[in-house]
């Protein structure tokens, strides 16, 4: 293995100082977003971060499966439900990688851990954040059954008003914007990254450059675990 990137070491010291926001990382908050019949479910995403060839921070996405019965085709973050044999979010996250992807636990530093997001099924999804420090080892071995392609993006991205649409929402009378980010790979399709995974990457984002993005977010506040029932998004 090469040395180390020492923007990816000043990166892993910045993020180990990391704390969210009391406002937006409290269980109480995020309990009351749980409808009372629901039992609560948790998953993981894994945010992992590399340094590409011209120096910029990228990260690793996947297109889900055109076999998958629900949001196939779709673009996200490895990761999936927290399983019983799960030590904490973590595992969860370094294991759906593995198995989608074919990521070695062993290659990713996990370095901090952001504020979770609820989805409309009352899932907590906890984003783990990794840093992959050597690129050319990982080989790509996506699961046929869950994952079409893997591909990165430049992070930054997440805080651009390029390539960017947005449409607005509502619900029980909270407008939000959903945003929508089209990323050209070369000579390849274009890929759309959108809803949940867009917000989690925002918000990514903004912790890793230390800057808000340069459009109005006005993400839905249950993603927060406001509401008191599920929504469809």
């Amino acid at each position: 293995m090469s040395e180390k990137s020492q923007k990816l070491l000043s990166l892993a010291q910045q993020l180990r100082l990391y704390k969210p926001p009391d406002s937006l990382n409290n269980s109480t908050r995020r309990q009351n977003g749980i409808p009372q019949s629901a039992k609560p479910k948790t998953a993981a995403v894994l945010i992992c971060i590399f340094e590409g060839y011209d120096g910029d921070l990228r990260v690793i996405l996947t297109e889900r499966s055109s076999r998958l019965s629900s949001h196939s085709g779709e673009v996200s973050l490895p990761g999936g439900k927290r399983e019983e044999g799960d030590a904490d979010d973590v595992e969860t996250a370094l294991r759906e990688a593995t198995e989608e992807i074919g990521l070695d636990p062993s290659l990713v530093d996990v370095i901090t851990v952001l504020e979770p997001f609820m989805t409309k099924y009352a899932m907590t999804v906890v984003p783990v954040v990794g840093i992959l420090f050597d690129k050319k080892a990982f080989n790509p071995a996506p699961n046929v059954n869950e994952v079409e392609t893997v591909f990165d993006v430049p992070l930054e991205m997440f805080l651009k008003d390029e390539n960017r649409r947005e449409q607005e929402k509502e619900w029980m009378g909270d407008k939000y914007l959903l945003h929508f980010f089209d990323y050209h790979q070369s000579g390849s399709k274009m890929y759309t990254i959108w809803a949940i995974t867009a917000s989690i990457l925002i918000r990514a984002a903004s912790v890793v450059y230390q800057r808000p993005p340069a459009f109005l977010e006005r993400k839905p506040t249950f993603w927060n675990g406001n509401p008191d029932k599920a929504i469809d998004t």
